[in-house]
Parts: structure tokens; C-alpha cells; sequence
């Protein structure tokens, strides 16, 4: 099988074929071991129809990830020694399941004192010091920054100093070096949840020494858009525009050429945690955390995430190219499975099941005024669509390879 490399494009997408690939991975902590399971399994139908060696990233124009979908990114575009993405994606459970427990280390239960200790804890500080996150991502992309990804890349941020979302992007990246951040900076600043992890500082150089060094203040890109598909769809757009003005007749990108795969890491919404009644009561502390929920931060990523999926469906559909995109996300999580952060091996294993029961269910679709997925009925399962976009997948790749080779 050639490399990712053989299918470089010289102009952004669809120049050297029909369509624009986007895969885009939510935010969700722990959850993370959901959209990994299915990857897995498009990963896995991606090989039988181009070999052992096919990977994820030499499929898709565009990987997005937040927070712990950054962290999947990252794996899955990287570039190991033999500058091939460094994991498969059915290897990134295991590494859930591995490093989960010292990421989000579990605290021992002392029954009436718990929510005292939880209290105190949480007006201490925050809950983890994501310094083993960091050395281990660090461990695993060394120097790798997001201009050596084998596919481009887009992580979204939030820097508190100035207010503002910062994206970083292979694109940009490219371009400009104070944009190039290392991977594990990037991971562990859009993984930086207020209360669970510390904000993360760095700086970038200029290795020219033409420009300042550039500060980032960053915190979890989930507070901006848990569900990155928009940003990626947003950049992708950019890039065409200012690579190449003239495309499409200087009009933006046609939306009708994206095929789109977005994964969620789940939500609790069918088990109805909260209600008007019971939140009216609450002041400040109980807003920041209820038991081992924190009900604004909720609040906060799947508001993100579902407005990001209601407009995205509703693009498509006004195309006429609904089957283009295909969300896969599991509304009915309940207990510790709701959680960002119960890394258990217990909950960890229930998460994996989780996401292996999604593949079985009907392709599903988000009901604008109820909020609710709805089962489409003429799509089978997510599975099935996930087959059906590999084999789009597939043949979009081989367009592009007899493309180049013609030249």
C-alpha cells in the first residue's frame, strides 16, 4: 500500500478529486474509549477493502478533535519512525484502558466525608494535575508539532487571557511557526476542563527570530466547541478561499462535496439529570458540582456539542445530501457512564461495551425541536453506514492516486 505521502495534494480538496473528507471526534473525557470503539470498526473496513495497512488518516482531508477527541486525533494522525500515523486505531482502547486510571486517578470513597473532601477539594484547586497526561503524550509525539501531521489536523482551544477560541490547525500551522505548537501542549491545553485540569501556558518561536515569541492561556477548546465539525468545516472553507480564490468561482466551498463522520462520546440527556424544580434551588457551589457531575460544565459542552449537530443536519438536508453526514452519538448514558472521569476498569469496560452496541443500533439523526435522536429508517445500522462511507472513502482515495499518477 503506497503511503499518505503519495497523496499529498498540491491544492485544498476536492482539487484532485470529488470530495471533502472531514472527521471530527467530540470531547468527553474517559468517554473517549466510545468514538475510539468505532473507529476501530471503520478502521477495520477501511483495511478489507485497501489491506492491513490502511489507516485512518490516509483517508480524510481533515481530522478534528476536542479535548479527549484531540487526544484521538493526535494518536491517530501522528507520524511514528516510519512516518506512518503512530497507532492503529483499534490500539487506542488499550490505551484508555492503560493510561485512563493514572490520567484520572480515583479517589478513595469515605462515605459521609466524601462530598466535604470533594468541596474542599474542588475551592483547593483542581481535581487532577494532568502532569501525567502531558509526559505521556509528550513520551509518544516527542517534538512532533501539528505542521508534521500525516493529515491535517484541527484542535480547538480557548485562551483566558484574551477571551477568545484559538484553532489550531495544520494549515495554518504550516504557515505560520507561532501557530506550530508541539502536539502534547496542544492536547493538554483543549483537555484543560475548568475544575478538572489546570490551565495550560506556553509559548511558540519564530525560528527566523523575525517575530516575538507568541503566549498561549488556554483551556479546554470545549467551552467553544466540543463538537469540532463546524471549525473544521470552517477552516477547510478558509483554506480553499485563500489558497485558491478563484475556486468554485470565488464562492465558498460546496458544502454538497463534504463527507462528513462525527463522533460523540455520549450524553446523559434521556436520563433526565436535571430539572428546573431542583436547579432553581441551587447557588454557585451546587452549579460546579452535584455528586461526581459538574452540572455547568455539562451544561456548557453538550449545549456546544448539539448546537454544532443541529446546524450541520440541517445544512445537509437543505442540500439534499443527508447521507453525507452521519453523526453516531449515544444519548442515553446513565450513571458513572455519564461521567468525564470515572476511569474505573469496570466503567472503562462499560464504555467500550457502549460503543460497541452503537454500531448495532439504526443510524440515527437529531430532532431540531425535541433535541432527541431519531431513528432513520432507511440506513440500517451505524455500522452499515460506517461500511458505506469506507467504501466512499475508499474510492475517493484511488481517484485522487490515479489523479496524481497521471501527471
Amino acid at each position: 500500500m503506497s503511503s499518505n505521502a503519495d497523496v499529498t495534494m498540491t491544492c485544498p480538496p476536492p482539487s484532485q478529486g470529488k470530495l471533502i473528507t472531514v472527521l471530527s471526534i467530540d470531547g468527553g473525557g474517559i468517554r473517549g474509549l466510545i468514538p475510539s470503539t468505532i473507529l476501530g470498526c471503520l478502521e477495520s473496513k477501511l483495511q478489507e477493502l485497501d489491506g492491513p495497512d490502511a489507516r485512518i488518516a490516509d483517508y480524510f482531508d481533515v481530522i478534528a478533535g476536542t479535548s479527549t477527541g484531540a487526544l484521538v486525533t493526535s494518536m491517530l494522525a501522528a507520524p511514528g519512525e516510519d512516518k506512518r500515523p503512530l497507532f492503529a486505531a483499534k490500539e487506542i482502547n488499550k490505551f484508555y484502558l492503560d493510561n485512563g486510571p493514572r490520567i484520572f486517578p480515583q479517589k478513595k470513597s469515605y462515605g459521609f466525608l466524601t462530598p466535604v473532601t470533594t468541596l474542599f477539594g474542588a475551592m483547593r484547586g483542581p481535581k487532577y494535575d494532568g502532569k501525567f497526561l502531558h509526559d505521556k503524550i509528550k513520551s509518544l509525539t516527542n517534538d512532533v508539532t501539528v505542521a508534521d501531521t500525516v493529515t491535517n489536523i484541527i484542535v480547538p482551544t480557548f485562551d483566558i487571557k484574551f477571551l477568545q477560541p484559538v484553532i489550531f490547525n495544520t494549515y495554518e500551522a504550516k504557515a505560520d511557526p507561532l501557530k506550530n505548537a508541539h502536539l502534547s501542549d496542544i492536547c493538554i491545553s483543549t483537555s484543560a476542563a475548568p475544575t478538572f485540569f489546570p490551565a495550560h501556558f506556553f509559548k511558540t518561536q519564530d525560528p527566523s527570530g523575525k517575530a516575538p515569541d507568541r503566549e498561549y492561556h488556554l483551556i479546554d477548546g470545549g467551552v467553544a466547541a466540543n463538537n469540532p465539525t463546524m471549525a473544521a468545516m470552517s477552516m477547510i472553507t478558509k483554506e480553499v478561499l485563500c489558497r485558491n480564490p478563484d475556486f468554485n468561482h470565488g464562492k465558498p466551498a460546496e458544502y454538497g462535496n463534504y463527507l462528513i463522520i462525527s463522533i460523540g462520546t455520549g450524553s446523559a440527556k434521556q436520563a433526565e439529570k436535571y430539572t428546573a424544580p431542583e436547579c432553581a434551588k441551587w447557588g454557585i457551589l451546587k452549579w460546579l458540582i452535584d455528586g461526581n457531575f459538574n452540572p455547568l460544565i455539562d451544561i456548557f459542552a453538550h449545549a456546544s456539542a448539539d448546537m454544532v449537530d443541529i446546524h450541520a443536519a440541517v445544512l445537509f438536508k437543505a442540500l439534499r445530501v443527508e447521507k453525507n453526514y452521519l453523526r453516531i452519538q449515544d444519548d442515553s448514558l446513565v450513571g458513572p457512564t455519564a461521567s468525564v472521569d470515572v476511569a474505573t476498569k469496570k466503567n472503562m469496560e462499560a464504555l467500550i461495551e457502549i460503543g460497541e452496541n452503537l454500531l448495532k443500533k439504526k443510524v440515527s439523526r437529531v430532532n431540531i425541536d425535541t433535541g432527541m435522536y431519531e431513528v432513520v429508517e432507511d440506513e440500517g445500522t451505524n455500522e452499515e453506514a460506517l461500511a458505506r462511507f469506507a467504501r466512499k472513502l475508499s474510492q475517493e482515495r484511488k481517484l485522487r492516486q490515479a489523479t496524481l499518477n497521471s501527471y
